[in-house]
């Protein structure tokens, strides 16, 4: 190993910043790394006119006082490898290889895409994908949007495309009006969340908010021009120049499942108290153990960068400078408490659950159809036989959608994990760990 740490923490949104601050605060070595240029994970991406937000700039300014803490952004792991250790690829330095004592997942998630009848023309993108190219640059003025799909992320998408001189068209959700506005009432318990929903619904008379509705189909020549939405037995069709639909996250857990930690059937990342796997060693917090927003993920962060340095959130600290124990187990509770209100208000229903029509792409890399992948019994035998899920995205998009649709476990995940030099791999040949 080139350099070796007592923490490793993969992932710098919320849970990971919270976790290496933790950890360097409690005097461990931290490695803080993230394959994005610029920390803050999704829900705080930087970008050209999107300074870093509050939150983030106090984390970081911290981390920038903690000697012993290394980040690493533009660094992705490629591969695990014997002996406590990770195989990496920087922009700045290329494959590299380094070894930790403890290793924090603090992954996040991603957005779960669904298909329909032209949702490969220009023009369609996730609701956060809308969010994150808008930040990275992309210009959006003036441009009829659609945002379609489920959960708060839609409002977000909405203000974003707002502040950024968009029309927002209509705001589709799948969920039905009952719950929504039942989850709307319980913001009242949570003074933060609802000042946070008022800010980004300001503005919001004048764009269409239909809930218990989904999108069927994406229409134009050569892009997007029109879109099709099922409200309930009514189909209505709109101008626009942009759909952005995304229901919901799916927690990251690649990395987790390559080491080998359990995996609830809800696709999260399985954690004790103290956010610990059930693999000795590695810890994790955040989106991957189940999605509960920023909030949430900072205190499962903090816990576990606590417990990696070896003071547990759970035990008496003699350290004073170290965070309450039992606040943070307060704190946690509380936002899972919320996590559970957002997911049960949120949760997909059967007109989202319904495969599109068999002609429909299931799989964009490979040009894989919902008919050819439905003729098979597993996502095993759907991927032998079609090539459903070997293309670039490595099914992380069709693999979910399957899932969804169909009840199916998706493969163990093997390295390496994305597109790797050959150098980077060949470097590594010799720690890497058998693949059977």
């Amino acid at each position: 190993m080139k350099q070796h740490f007592d923490i490793v923490v993969v992932g710098a949104g919320p849970a990971g910043l919270n976790a290496a601050q933790a950890a360097g605060r409690a005097g461990a070595t931290v490695a803080l790394l993230d394959d994005n240029p610029r920390a803050g994970g999704q829900i705080w991406r930087q970008g050209p006119g999107h300074p870093s937000q509050a939150p983030l700039q106090g984390l970081l300014a911290t981390l920038k006082m903690q000697t012993n803490v290394t980040l690493m952004p533009s660094t992705r792991v490629i591969a695990p490898l014997r002996a406590r250790g990770l195989l990496l690829e920087s922009a700045e330095l290329g494959g590299v290889s380094i070894g930790y004592g403890q290793l924090i997942l603090a992954t996040g998630a991603r957005e779960r895409l669904l298909p329909f009848a032209g949702w490969t023309l220009p023009g369609v993108t996730g609701a956060g994908a809308l969010q994150a190219l808008i930040k990275g640059g992309m210009p959006v003025r003036g441009e009829r949007i659609v945002i379609a799909g489920s959960g708060p992320l839609l409002i977000a998408a909405l203000a974003t495309a707002r502040a950024a001189g968009a029309q927002v068209v209509a705001v589709v959700e799948q969920a039905p009006s009952f719950e929504v506005a039942r989850f709307g009432i319980s913001l009242l318990a949570e003074p933060a969340k609802l000042r946070q929903a008022v800010t980004m619904t300001r503005g919001f008379a004048g764009v269409r908010y239909w809930t218990g509705s989904i999108v069927r189909q994406a229409l134009g020549d050569g892009r997007v021009e029109r879109v099709t939405i099922q409200r309930g037995r009514r189909q209505l069709t709109l101008a626009c120049d942009r759909i952005a639909c995304g229901y919901g996250l799916v927690p990251n857990t690649t990395l987790a499942q390559a080491l080998g930690c359990a995996i609830s059937e809800a696709g999260q990342i399985v954690v004790d108290s103290e956010q610990r796997t059930s693999v000795d060693g590695v810890l994790a917090a955040g989106e991957c153990t189940g999605v509960g927003g920023a909030e949430l993920a900072g205190v499962e962060g903090e816990i576990a960068g606590l417990s990696a340095s070896g003071t547990p959130a759970s035990g008496a600290s003699t350290n004073r400078s170290l965070a309450n124990p039992i606040a943070l187990h307060t704190q946690r509770a509380r936002w899972q408490r919320f996590a559970t209100r957002v997911e049960t208000a949120f949760a997909l229903q059967a007109a989202a659950r319904t495969p599109p029509d068999d002609a429909t792409l299931l799989c964009r890399c490979e040009d894989v159809s919902v008919g050819e992948v439905r003729a098979w019994p597993d996502w095993r035998e759907a991927k032998l036989q079609t090539r459903c899920g070997m293309g670039a995205c490595q099914g992380r998009i069709c693999g979910a959608a399957a899932g969804l649709y169909f009840g199916w476990q998706a493969a163990a995940p093997r390295p390496p994990f994305s597109p790797a030099q050959i150098g980077t791999l060949m470097g590594a040949g010799a720690e890497a760990p058998p693949t059977e």
